[in-house]
């Protein structure tokens, strides 16, 4: 009876365990939109001025779940050329802001938009890309029935926004380019690096459960968010960029990612720069080397 009882209270602790890490990654903590305009203002890496005088119209598009999902167009006079860019994860459109800087002053039309349960965007949960990238799907014909459908796309992302640009790239080989900014290779692994970090938690059992509730939780396969598998898949020109001292997202999966090529790949590395704050820590040198990274694929 005893060992029957130690037994049931094991089981009973993984299960609780590994309900809490799935809620964790499917429900993260959202920052309010509003405190993220102010957290991207007050800490020097968004432009008010440049923001509010800027052209902007306020979007809203249909996902394929059922919900709306919240945007900002910004035109660039006619341009035929447009980048979606996606945030990161807890944040909101705002965090894309310093981004859009740089590719409106290249020339293109901007559209930036809050992910499935974040922002304004419907949507109950976070799957890190496994439903995210079908939202981007409907994002991007949405661009080219505003647009034109000769309108050039690319794709900019930072951190989760970066790992459901890559993982687009498995449905769509129309795509111009993806510039991915410290990007995760596949979620499992980052998952079982956080779980040792942040919990001192072996990675079995506690990934497979987390997968399990997850499964449970949102329907969605937790093993299949694995932007390296894109990344195999498709000849889209991509460059990454990473913080060279990036503990939450380590440096090593953007490098992993950009081995896995062959041919239209670029690598920034940032010396000192933590996690999505590569942009921030040297912005001449970023912005210098995107336009080298669309110009050497004729997309300037």
């Amino acid at each position: 009876m005893t060992v029957i009882i130690l037994v049931l209270i094991v089981v009973g602790f993984l299960g609780i365990v590994g309900a809490v890490f799935a809620n964790k990654v499917t429900k993260p903590r959202q920052i309010p939109y509003e405190e993220t305009y102010r957290i991207e203002v007050e800490n020097g890496r968004m432009d008010p001025e440049w923001f509010e005088k800027i052209e902007k119209e306020e979007v809203w598009i249909d996902s394929p779940y059922g919900y709306k999902l919240h945007g900002l167009l910004i035109p660039n006079d006619n341009s035929e050329r447009a980048v979606i860019i996606c945030h990161g994860i807890t944040y909101s459109l705002f965090g894309s802001i310093k981004y859009a800087k740089i590719f409106h002053k290249l020339g293109f039309n901007i559209i930036v938009y809050d992910h499935r349960n974040h922002g304004k965007s419907g949507g109950t949960n976070t799957t890190l890309g496994y439903y995210e990238k079908h939202d981007l799907a409907a994002v991007k014909n949405w661009v080219l029935d505003r647009l034109g459908k000769k309108t050039r796309i690319g794709l900019h992302g930072e951190s989760m926004g970066a790992a459901i640009a890559i993982q687009y790239l498995s449905l769509d080989d129309e795509i111009d380019f993806c510039v991915a900014d410290c990007g995760f290779s596949d979620l499992e692994e980052l998952l079982s690096i956080r779980l040792r970090e942040d919990f001192h938690l072996p990675r079995v059992p506690f990934i497979w459960l987390a997968r399990l509730f997850a499964r449970i939780m949102t329907g969605a396969d937790l093993k299949e968010v694995s932007p390296i598998r894109s990344v195999r898949e498709t000849s889209i020109p991509i460059m990454f960029a990473h913080g060279g001292e990036d503990h939450y997202v380590p440096t090593f999966m953007s490098e992993k990612m950009y081995s896995e090529r062959q041919s239209n790949k670029h690598l920034l590395i940032v010396p000192d720069a933590g996690h999505a704050m590569a942009l921030v820590t040297d912005p001449a040198k970023y912005e210098k080397e995107i336009e080298w990274f669309l110009r050497s694929n004729d997309l300037l």
